[in-house]
């Protein structure tokens, strides 16, 4: 890689490492109960908010009653996108000529990767959406997705760090306050930088132009920058144009692109510091970020390098493939020249290693290492650091099966943060790893195997297999992104990619909340010699080990049937 890729990635991390504290105090500070930044502006809003919607913000939850809540709010959402999307043709502010998702499959799909934080699009934005449904439906499930993800870790920390307590807060107050104090801000500056840099941001429908060549060309309006901002702070990736973030009018340039992957990783990686606020050691929350990082830095690099050392092949054949200053280098298939191989990588690893799915370069065309990658970044369950809430509790998780593993190794009890760690909590850990694996393994087997769905692969072989694997890994993990070379919009794909998007959001929610109100109900114990330190960086590498030994076991067979065999074949 040269000097301007590595120069790229340092001052995203500069940026990371000096407003991580910042919000992860605030965050901290927000739903630590008690007084919180901005109470004069925010307060009178929420309490107005409470009154209308009938909910009683000191009246808080067991954690059945607050799981119930989250699925509720979530099937009303679902059938009010869907809805939106039957009927979007007879309603107002729709200048693209939008007449609605007239197939059934397609948007019960489509609602319901919104609604779960995936924005899996099997449809083309510009045409299919109209500027109502946008706004009304995608937009405003950017935010409240990414607030149920972000209510969720939040209970699962109250139950970590709560002794005796049969309640984990409240749902509601959870959501309200993580749309109005953490995301509605962040976006709203977001989207503040992005029109100021050229992002389109206005009412129209599309601009009939004329070319140079005497040809006409359909330009696309909308209200995109206020989406975009949300779609990446939320990682949510639904973008409304069908090239995403690739698309000049959602990302101009070098600074729209560096806010957008700042956007991403901001609130993911600050909430391991909440994490370490909330349980009143800021080490356990390092320890967390620790682990986090070693395994974002780690892909995200390898991304890099492998996209920029091209294809072996053009270079058996001759061709230059090197950095220079007349030509990008590397491997520029499905590439844009503004952002070049390196970048292509580190936006690819980015958005994988979230829930966010936004591509500035096409993942299908990606070397067969480089688009392995994302696809290991979304296997790991998204947890380095993961989707807004989702990351944190995913790696608590397995936090916990690490210090299950440690106390088999020192012989007692295992514990975390004074908790022990006993057969209900691992029989719901385990649950927790193997629902979403099992959901992908069986649809990609299945896929493969029936006429019908292999009927929508368009590469044959082992690229073939890994756009299928690739698909349901994307839609259960809630990521969004996907190999271009899939063709998605069948009701095979759209039934089933819908089921799995279910499984992987709302039975791995259940679960955490299980889990959460399990440990919230015990008393603490005091370390004792005996007790494995969590807090330190041995305990960070542990969990790092933990993470990739299980899921190099579950999914490394087909990784060696597909982008493994590719590469070979080379």
């Amino acid at each position: 890689m040269t000097g301007a890729a590595w120069l790229e990635l340092g001052v995203l991390l500069v940026l990371l490492v000096v407003s991580v504290p910042i919000f992860g105090n605030y965050m901290a500070r927000v739903f630590g109960g008690g007084s919180a930044p901005g109470d004069r502006w925010f307060g009178p809003i929420e309490r107005l908010t409470y009154r209308i919607c009938g909910v009683d913000p000191d009246r808080e939850q067991r954690w059945n009653v607050y799981a119930w809540s989250v699925l509720a709010f979530s099937l009303v959402s679902i059938l009010f996108v869907y809805l939106m999307q039957r009927v979007q043709g007879h309603l107002p502010f729709n200048p693209t000529g939008a007449t609605g998702v007239q197939d059934p499959a397609l948007a019960f799909n489509t609602a319901v990767s919104f609604v779960t934080n995936t924005n899996w699009q099997n449809y083309s934005g510009e045409s299919a959406m109209s500027h109502l449904t946008q706004m009304v439906a995608f937009t405003v499930q950017n935010f409240a997705s990414a607030a149920v993800g972000l209510a969720v870790a939040v209970a699962l920390i109250r139950g970590l760090v709560r002794r005796r307590s049969g309640t984990l807060g409240n749902f509601w107050v959870d959501l309200v306050r993580g749309v109005l104090r953490v995301l509605l801000p962040l976006a709203f500056v977001g989207a503040i930088v992005m029109v100021s840099q050229g992002v389109v941001q206005n009412s129209h429908g599309f601009t009939k132009a004329t070319t140079v060549e005497g040809r006409t060309q359909q330009i696309p309006g909308g209200p995109i920058a206020s989406q975009e901002a949300i779609k990446e702070a939320g990682n949510n990736g639904g973008g409304p144009y069908n090239a995403n973030s690739a698309h000049p009018f959602e990302n101009p340039n070098a600074i729209t692109n560096m806010l957008q992957m700042y956007l991403i990783l901001v609130l993911p990686f600050s909430l391991a510091w909440t994490f370490g606020r909330m349980a009143g050691d800021r080490r356990q929350g390092l320890a967390v970020l620790g682990a986090m990082l070693m395994l974002f830095l780690t892909t995200t690099v390898l991304a890099a390098v492998f996209e920029t050392n091209g294809n072996p092949r053009l270079t058996h054949a001759g061709a230059n493939q090197a950095v220079t200053a007349t030509q990008g280098g590397g491997n520029m298939e499905g590439k844009e020249t503004r952002f070049g191989s390196a970048t292509c990588g580190y936006y690819a690893s980015i958005t994988t290693h979230t829930s966010t799915g936004a591509v500035i370069c096409a993942h299908d065309s990606l070397t067969p290492l480089g688009g392995m990658m994302p696809l290991v970044n979304i296997m790991l369950g998204e947890i380095s650091p993961g989707g807004l809430g989702a990351g944190l509790y995913g790696m608590l998780i397995f936090a916990l099966l690490a210090v299950f593993i440690a106390g088999l190794m020192v012989g007692r009890t295992p514990e975390y943060l004074g908790k022990k760690i006993q057969a209900t909590e691992i029989k719901l850990v385990v649950i927790y790893l193997l629902a979403v694996p099992l959901v992908i393994l069986a649809f990609a087997g299945a896929s493969i195997v029936m006429t019908t769905p292999q009927h929508s692969i368009l590469n044959p072989g082992p690229h073939g297999l890994t756009e299928i694997v690739y698909a349901f890994t994307s839609q259960a993990n809630n990521n969004g992104s996907a190999f271009g070379g899939l063709t998605g919009n069948t009701d095979w794909f759209n039934i089933t990619g819908g089921f799995a998007m279910l499984v992987g959001r709302y039975v791995l929610i259940v679960v955490a909340l299980a889990i959460a109100g399990s440990l919230g109900r015990k008393k603490t114990v005091p370390a004792s010699s005996g007790t494995f330190p969590t807090n330190t960086p041995l305990f960070a590498g542990l969990l790092t080990a933990v993470v990739v030994i299980v899921v190099g076991l579950t999914y490394l067979p087909v990784l060696a049937l597909g982008p493994i065999v590719e590469h070979l074949n080379l």
